[in-house]
């Protein structure tokens, strides 16, 4: 039998490279995340956005910065990811 320990290291983080877009929300920020994909039918490129809401505790992320976001817990309904970076600084 093993033990379970309180610290278990999580593995398979989703990470993210995004836009900042929106800010006017207190401690998150609007983060559009853009992918390139080939159409499976046409086999012709094309560009896929989303936007994800991005946990900001300092608010120091601002409309127009690159930022790198990364999974973590459901914090909200529809906020499941945090800031780690913001313009290559990273945060915490």
């Amino acid at each position: 039998m093993t033990k379970i320990t309180a610290k278990t290291e999580k593995k398979n983080l989703k990470t993210l490279d995004g836009v900042v877009v929106s800010d006017k929300m207190q401690k998150t920020a609007l983060v559009l995340v853009k992918r390139y994909i080939k159409h499976p039918k046409y086999q012709k490129f094309i560009t896929r956005t989303k936007k994800y809401k991005a946990h900001d505790e300092e608010n120091v992320a601002k409309v127009g910065d690159k930022v790198t976001i990364k999974s973590c817990r459901p914090l909200s309904k529809d906020k499941s990811f945090m800031i780690v970076e913001v313009n290559g600084v990273k945060i915490k």
